[in-house]
């Protein structure tokens, strides 16, 4: 395990033991989010990854993700319009990163049907 990575989850356990971050069910998800955001080493998208898998946030879209990313392009989904999803966006985020569907246009069944000269 690299050594940030470590000392993140010493501050992590260190925070939980001492009640600076709490995770308990029924915990106010945004005063989590805060106190999670606050442990040297943890950033937005692992905030969010707690709130939506921890804390049962249904309405978490951590778009700054590459996966989510590349599989919304994929899909042709312009997370711009995410807000839409509300209150349902960690159900939209879940489908995306685990929908692995080939997605084919027509201009590429058309490309391939002509490269093989058909």
């Amino acid at each position: 395990m690299p050594a940030a990575r470590r000392a993140t989850l010493r501050e992590l356990a260190g925070a939980l033991a001492d009640g600076q971050v709490t995770l308990d069910v029924g915990v106010d998800r945004d005063v989590a989010e805060r106190a999670l955001l606050a442990v040297r080493g943890i950033g937005p998208w692992t905030a969010s990854y707690v709130r939506m898998r921890a804390l049962a946030d249904p309405d978490v879209l951590p778009a700054g993700d590459a996966a989510l990313r590349a599989a919304s392009r994929r899909h042709g989904v312009d997370l711009r319009g995410a807000a839409e999803w509300s209150p349902w966006r960690s159900y939209g985020a879940q489908h995306l990163w685990t929908d692995t569907t080939p997605v084919t246009s027509a201009s590429a069944l058309v490309m391939n049907d002509t490269e093989e000269g058909r």
